[in-house]
């Protein structure tokens, strides 16, 4: 086989077992993406034209309301404030069940987003960083930098606090495996619908492309705004060493996710909306899960920067 085919091979391979062939998924940094490791992506795009097929009904809207929602939850609460920051302590029992429920958005695995994300704070807005968009442009930092080679690759050396839990090395490594089981019981839910309860106008095809396919793309393009547009639009109440920004509307579509320069100024903190009326909706959930004894030991925000905050409203 020849060193082009290997090549393909082993990129064909990492389709399905994103572990293969680390080496050549880490190689150096390069803006040329792997139009044949990114083709499921592209795939998906285009699957989006179904919906002129199967048409719409309430009970497919409220599902992909619903699954965007729950995963959006998963990845703001779970993959960036837990499994990036460590902003509160869980069970492995609950940390498994939402590595699941976040593994279904489609955005790689637990370990593989939270250890970019991780490199992300280290290295904000510097040349370094993979997604920044001041140094190398938006569509680059919205979407671009995780279709590289070089990113395919977790960097399991930024996680080793998480990486030694076989079961979330199992989802980050075969990170196909739970969006393709979501896709299939989504699409039998709508055929059971569809045969016992006819009436509500839906069956397996179409409840796939509204519960999987419109909903996890409305959530893959909405997450990646807090890389593009956070660090764009918006206003910078910190003077942080980068160009995060506070943006209201990005907050509430992301879940509180847009308090992005409230996060840069103090990262460790469960609650990304500062003051009152910035509304957290990932906080507030958490606040719940808290109460059911789920998780614990949410991190505040320290006592220094609710001073500064007072500070700034008195100077108003």
């Amino acid at each position: 086989m020849s060193a082009k085919n290997t090549l393909s091979f082993n990129t064909f391979i990492r389709w399905f077992d994103a572990y293969e062939n680390a080496d050549i998924a880490n190689a150096k940094f390069s803006k040329k993406i792997d139009w044949l490791r990114a083709l499921p992506f592209v795939i998906l795009h285009l699957s989006v034209l179904l919906v002129f097929i199967v048409g719409w009904s309430p009970v497919a809207i409220a599902v992909a309301v619903f699954m965007y929602a729950i995963r959006m939850f998963a990845i703001t609460g779970f993959y960036h404030r837990y499994f990036s920051h460590k902003a509160f302590k869980t069970s492995r029992l609950v940390q498994f069940i939402f590595a699941l429920i976040g593994a279904g958005a489609a955005q790689r695995g637990p370990l593989w987003w939270a250890s970019h994300h991780r490199l992300h704070h280290i290295n904000s807005d510097k040349e370094v960083d993979e997604h920044s968009p001041k140094k190398h442009g938006i569509i680059w930092s919205h979407m671009g930098w995780f279709l590289a080679k070089h990113n395919f690759s977790a960097q399991l050396d930024k996680i080793k606090d998480f990486a030694k839990y076989p079961e979330l090395k199992f989802i980050d490594r075969f990170d196909v495996l739970v969006p393709v089981i979501l896709g299939t019981l989504l699409y039998v839910l709508g055929e059971f619908l569809a045969y016992a309860y006819p009436d509500m106008g839906t069956n397996g095809l179409q409840m796939f492309v509204w519960g999987f396919v419109i909903s996890t793309l409305v959530l893959y393009h909405i997450t990646f705004t807090i890389n593009s547009l956070a660090h764009t639009i918006g206003k910078r109440r910190f003077k942080t060493k980068d160009d995060s920004r506070n943006n209201w509307l990005l907050a509430l579509i992301t879940f509180g996710e847009g308090w992005h320069n409230n996060h840069h100024y103090y990262s460790g903190s469960a609650r990304q909306g500062f003051t009152w009326w910035e509304i957290d909706i990932s906080y507030y959930l958490l606040k719940v899960l808290e109460k059911l004894g789920l998780i614990w030991e949410l991190r505040p925000i320290p006592e220094y920067v609710r001073k500064e905050l007072i500070t700034q409203e008195a100077s108003r």
